[in-house]
């Protein structure tokens, strides 16, 4: 049952959200695509601390927190460590917003609560002046990769240098698949 859009929100991450999210990153469809929880976690901190520019939401849905969503900025990766793992980086307009997310119980995967939130974040971002996103999930996670094509999602196949277990992909505004 995908929710409304009115039913969806996004609180920034906070260190009270600190155990919900660690339990959430310790779940097997979780931890399939993600990587280790205290590393994932830290990260976070890291970003709401403010020592990482990548800003930390729960996505929520009638008030409750669901999944966790994130946008982080290309321009800040664009340096000589990143571009040498990640040569793509350099074919992206600094201005570029990355977004990653996950639902939180497996329970409420396959129910287009991500990519309803997804396609809400993304409005979002586009209303704040953000022309060029971007997602990177792993082409083998099936289910984020349909998720993202309704959300408006569509792959870029000619990018140089990205790894076979990433698929980028861009926020088409002109996609009605949602």
């Amino acid at each position: 049952m995908r929710p409304d859009a009115d039913e969806i929100g996004f609180v920034p991450v906070t260190p009270e959200h600190y155990g919900l999210l660690e339990g959430w990153l310790h779940a097997p469809h979780m931890r399939a695509w993600w990587g280790e929880p205290e590393e994932e976690l830290g990260f976070i901190r890291d970003m709401v601390e403010g020592r990482d520019t990548t800003q930390p939401y729960l996505i929520v849905v009638g008030g409750e927190p669901v999944g966790y969503i994130q946008a982080w900025f290309i321009g800040h990766h664009q340096n000589e460590t990143w571009i040498k793992d990640n040569p793509w980086l350099a074919e992206l307009p600094a201005e570029t917003v990355g977004v990653d997310l996950s639902i939180g119980e497996a329970s409420l995967l396959s129910k287009g609560i991500g990519s309803a939130a997804l396609a809400a974040f993304v409005r979002r971002l586009h209303d704040e002046g953000h022309r060029t996103i971007i997602i990177d999930p792993d082409p083998a996670n099936k289910r984020a990769v349909r998720a993202y094509e309704k959300a408006g999602f569509r792959p870029l196949r000619d990018l140089k240098g990205v790894p076979d277990e990433t698929l980028i992909m861009q926020y088409d505004p002109n996609a009605n698949e949602t």
